[in-house]
């Protein structure tokens, strides 16, 4: 696990799952993608992270986006200055 990137929690099937995954492949932004489907470790820790279970969650650097689609991680990335 590399602490230098962004971590994405995601579930296997979720929709707003791949379009991220997609989105961030398309921007060539670099993540540490870790399904949680399956994973009561990974699982846990995207909970006590962001305090729900709902995926994609992101771990940005210690700023947490939870449960969210493409529209809102565009302007979370662009706060950060990446897109």
């Amino acid at each position: 696990m590399s602490s230098e990137l962004p971590i994405l929690y995601v579930k296997i099937g979720c929709p707003w799952c791949d379009d991220v995954i997609e989105y961030l492949d398309k921007k060539k932004i670099e993540v540490e993608t870790i399904v949680v489907s399956g994973n009561r470790e990974a699982m846990q820790e995207m909970v006590d992270l962001s305090g729900q279970s709902k995926a994609p969650t992101m771990d940005w650097h210690g700023e947490v986006l939870a449960d969210f689609g493409v529209d809102e991680l565009v302007p979370f990335l662009r706060k950060r200055g990446v897109v």
